[in-house]
């Protein structure tokens, strides 16, 4: 099976999601993760998009352990692969953040770790998304100039680069701030 065709089906798990189709896309997230699993036994395999996808999808379904699992493997077998190790520690800083997670700290570290991998290699929408993470662990803990900084970062990045879904989300967290 092409890589491509395995990108999309994992990455096809949170799409669905982010629709609102949770049956259709935990169906789709147990059948990446049931590919993965039988196309990486036995052998050294590493499908560093697969299994970020496959762990958005579980963080969009709120399966935030599955997610956890994913993006850990992410890291783990990434090492000389800094562009997706910085997009797996961006997965693991969207977990930690899960407001049934809170894990503040861990968070900012992973959003931070991303940014110094990704910044450098220009990977304008991860450092949005990263900048929009830490606006929001700002957010929350009452650093409104901090937060106004980092969501304005991620607002104009996300406009400049035409990405509407992800604009929308930091302009409502800005509007959190009024």
């Amino acid at each position: 099976m092409p890589s491509s065709f395995r990108h999309r089906f994992a990455y096809s798990a949170w799409v669905l999601a982010q629709l609102g189709e949770a049956s259709q896309a935990l169906r789709r997230l147990r059948e990446g993760e049931e590919l993965f699993m039988r196309l990486a036994s036995g052998r050294h395999f590493t499908e560093f998009g697969v299994l970020h996808g496959l762990g958005n999808g579980a963080l969009a379904l709120g399966r935030l352990d599955e997610a956890k699992r994913f993006g850990d493997r992410a890291v783990e077998t990434s090492a000389r692969h800094p562009g997706w190790r910085a997009h797996a520690l961006c997965l693991l800083g969207d977990v930690a953040i899960h407001p049934e997670r809170s894990e503040v700290e861990r968070g900012e570290a992973h959003y931070r770790d991303a940014l110094e991998l990704a910044g450098p290699r220009g990977m304008r929408p991860l450092v949005a998304h990263c900048h929009r993470g830490l606006g929001k662990l700002a957010l929350r803990a009452g650093k409104r100039t901090d937060a106004q900084e980092r969501l304005t970062i991620a607002a104009t990045m996300y406009r400049d680069m035409g990405m509407g879904f992800w604009l929308d989300q930091a302009e409502a967290e800005l509007r959190r701030l009024n």
